[in-house]
């Protein structure tokens, strides 16, 4: 019998950006170190509801780690260009058809359990593909104009409809304003954080139809459900007084760090 929900979490060793970015130790606040994959895995477990949780890899190095923490491992192709692909792929070798599939990125360690359980919602409510945006504090935006100004690639904002239906997700900074906000200003930008929850039937749509230009350029798997007319509900989230932050670049250490300790995550 099949799981009623599943996270997957997708890790490759070969990153453009930040090569073995599963396997680097972020230290928490008891001042242990512990491997982004492993907190992205403890991340999962935080999620009530789920029935189980798999690391999802071509990579051996990051297989061994992940088994020696305790995680349940699939080894996946190679040529998953994606972690959406990789979480297709990873379906078919389990052999598994879950109601619905949560696709938690290796790098996004700091997500809270309630993004995910709202996604997990979402598809129960009839979404096929849901993900979480979270809108920008001043500081954050500022922090993202910055990353841009100085040709880091950073997070990545999402605009929306009215229904909270995606239009459009980019590594650039949208909507464009051409200012700062002040601490008490509302910011008219949503960061997209990236976790993803689908049927299994979109995922299947998403394998066969192929990369598009779109996802190709900016380097963002959703786009390709956005090309072939799929749409993709945002959920928007409440942070709760956490600061949320990826690991995109070696610079984003420090900060994470910086939270985990902050947060008392150990």
């Amino acid at each position: 019998m099949s799981p009623e929900t599943v996270i997957i979490i997708p890790a490759r060793y070969a990153s453009t950006r930040y090569p073995g970015k599963p396997l680097v130790g972020l230290r928490g606040a008891s001042g242990d170190s512990r491997t982004l994959i492993e907190r992205s895995w403890r991340a999962a477990l935080s999620v009530s509801g789920v029935d189980a949780v798999y690391v999802a890899t071509d990579d051996e190095r990051i297989a061994d780690a992940a088994r020696a923490f305790g995680a349940n491992v699939v080894m996946t192709d190679i040529a998953c260009a994606n972690g959406t692909e990789r979480c297709a792929d990873a379906l078919a070798r389990l052999g598994i058809v879950p109601r619905v599939v949560v696709n938690l990125q290796g790098d996004a360690l700091l997500t809270p359990a309630w993004f995910v359980s709202a996604l997990i919602s979402a598809i129960e409510a009839g979404a096929e593909v849901a993900t979480p945006v979270l809108r920008l504090t001043p500081e954050t935006y500022a922090r993202f104009v910055d990353d841009r100004r100085v040709g880091r690639v950073g997070g990545t904002t999402a605009v929306m409809t009215a229904q909270g239906q995606a239009l459009y997700f980019s590594k650039e900074v949208l909507p464009y304003t051409g200012r700062s906000y002040a601490r008490t200003e509302q910011v008219p930008a949503f960061h997209h954080v990236g976790v993803y929850a689908y049927t299994p039937k979109a995922l299947a749509r998403y394998i066969s139809a192929g990369a598009c230009d779109l996802e190709t350029l900016e380097g963002l798997e959703q786009l390709r459900f956005l090309y072939h007319g799929q749409p993709i509900t945002c959920v928007e989230v409440d942070a709760r007084g956490h600061e949320f932050w990826e690991l995109n670049n070696p610079e984003d250490v420090a900060r994470i760090e910086a939270v985990l300790r902050r947060e008392g995550i150990a």
